[in-house]
Parts: structure tokens; sequence; C-alpha cells
């Protein structure tokens, strides 16, 4: 080779260093949201099976007509996967919250936060219709 084309070898090997450095950050970027956005639709799958399981027996509407915050969080303890965490808010047809404490297990301290809403239908003598606020996350 000729000491007049080392020069500009070099700066082609440097554009093709660059070229492949920056193309690996763009596909690093890429997969890292679609992660992101499978983890949330998992989690909110998670939650919406959670809350069907127990409103399948009736249990759920149970809980609510009775103001049973405690067996309701810790049902949702049993049913979750270990290592989520939850709060769950119940409102009435006209929007106006129903629980009276809080029914959660601990702080939602994640950037990752899966959000579910059910609809349940007491089974009980009286038609009551309750909206469920789920907000769930892994735990950090």
């Amino acid at each position: 080779m000729r000491s007049q084309n080392k020069g500009q070898i070099r700066i082609i090997e440097a554009f093709l260093a660059v070229l492949i450095i920056f193309s690996s950050f763009a596909v690093s970027a890429n997969l890292t949201t679609t992660q992101n956005t499978t983890k949330r639709d998992d989690l909110s799958y998670t939650g919406l099976q959670a809350l069907m399981k127990l409103d399948s027996d009736g249990s759920l509407g149970k809980y609510i007509d009775e103001g049973n915050w405690t067996a309701l969080r810790d049902a949702l303890n049993l049913i979750l996967p270990a290592g989520t965490s939850f709060n769950l808010t119940v409102y009435n047809s006209q929007m106006q919250q129903v629980n009276t404490a809080v029914i959660s297990n601990g702080a939602l301290n994640n950037q990752e936060i899966a959000f579910v809403e059910y609809l349940c239908v007491s089974q009980g003598l009286v038609f009551r219709c309750y909206i469920i606020h789920l907000h769930l996350a892994v735990a950090s």
C-alpha cells in the first residue's frame, strides 16, 4: 500500500466505525421501548385476570357490599404474583368512592404503572354496579 492512500483508508475506517456505533444506539433504543410496553401490557392483563377470578364466584361483589376491605386486599395478595404492588379503589355508579379504607399492599414507587378498570355488579337482592380502578406495579 502506498503511503499516500493510508490517510484515505483511515478516514473510511473511522466513518464505518461511527456508522456502526450510531446504528447500535438506534437499535438498542428501539428494543428498550418495546420491552417496557410489553411489561405494562402483561401487568394489565394479570390484574384483569385477578379481578375476573375474584368476580367469577361473586366474592368481589360480596366483599364490596359488606365493606370487607381487608378480605379484598388479602384475596388480591393471594391471586397476584409475588412482587406485585397494587392500589385498588372502588366507585359507585355516580363515581363516588365507596371504599373507606386504603386497599393496597405497598407504595407504587415504580415508573411503570399499569391501570385496569373493571365493572363489577353485586349479586345481592339490590342491583349495585361498581367501577373498580386497579393500579399495578412491579415492586422494586
